[in-house]
């Protein structure tokens, strides 16, 4: 548990960082992104004299023989559900002052931030092995500040990290469709199908946080490895030529896996890694989102 002095400077820097990133993001690349056409359906109903006709819903005039026209309402605000991974793997990091965990907290802040500058609405779903904190979605800056407390101080109960779970509370606590954005390093059991479940009920982008080092293994002869969800070591020799290549081709795998269960369950999947400026690459999330949607 963080020190509540320390925890406090630890939000105040944060908000600072998410204040900042939320200038560069932009306000249009926000609107473009979650807002759409800025009007959504609401009902068909029978022309009425001063309609507007080009409003005319022409199949079902068709049908009845008589003209009928949409009706549409100025759209509500968005909800935005943060679903952030904080389990012991999201420790790990070899970026001077940047590992995977600072990473998905400044990018679940600059998001929350950027939802409350636009009058939506923004909660956050924290889980490891299982779901262990829901704030529900909500408006104003203390409100982002609050989760941003939140992703700060947990800490996961259980070892372990279940995607699955985390998407499946998703879904009961969230009715209607939402923009959802699965924050994770993703090392955790394969989720897909749940994955093209929650895709299929909510607009969900997948944030696949990463450090180079978990790419390739440098040379440096015997090196004892610990699993940080199991605990479980293991020696390596990574003086050997083919145990670095054999680490780097599972790791490619895994990453290719990852995007085919992504592009399988139709959601937009983009990798960001810590120590890297990931600016570009979340322009690039809310860009590409855009237009696919």
């Amino acid at each position: 548990m963080i020190a509540a002095a320390a925890l406090s400077r630890r939000v105040r820097g944060l908000e600072l960082r998410a204040r900042k990133n939320v200038g560069h993001i932009g306000e249009g690349a926000y609107r473009t992104a979650f807002k759409g056409s800025g009007v959504e359906f609401q009902e068909i109903r029978e022309y009425a004299p001063g309609d507007d006709i080009r409003t005319i819903d022409w199949n079902v005039t068709a049908r009845h023989g008589r003209p009928y026209v949409k009706r549409f309402a100025t759209e509500r605000e968005q909800t935005i559900l943060l679903v952030v991974d904080g389990s012991a793997s999201t420790r790990f990091g070899t970026a001077e002052g940047a590992s995977k965990r600072d990473l998905i907290a400044e990018v679940a802040a600059t998001l929350a931030y950027a939802a409350v500058q636009n009058e939506d609405r923004v909660g956050l779903i924290l889980f490891g092995n299982e779901v262990e904190a829901y704030v529900p979605p909500g408006r104003g800056v203390q409100h982002a500040l609050r989760i941003m407390r939140d992703v700060l101080q947990f800490t996961p109960r259980l070892p372990g990290t279940d995607l699955a779970k985390a998407l499946e509370f998703l879904d009961r606590v969230t009715p209607r469709r939402v923009f959802a954005f699965l924050i994770s390093d993703f090392m955790a059991a394969d989720a897909s199908r749940q994955l093209r479940l929650s895709g299929k009920r909510h607009n969900l982008v997948a944030l696949v946080v990463n450090d180079r080092a978990e790419a390739e293994l440098p040379d440096c002869g015997l090196v004892e490895f610990e699993e940080p969800e199991s605990g479980e070591r293991l020696t390596l020799d990574t003086s050997d030529r083919e145990v670095r290549a054999a680490f780097a081709g599972s790791w490619k795998s895994r990453e290719m896996h990852l995007l085919a269960g992504a592009r399988a369950a139709d959601v937009d999947h983009f990798a960001i890694t810590a120590g890297d400026d990931y600016f570009p690459d979340l322009l690039r999330v809310l860009r590409t989102h855009a237009t696919r949607r």
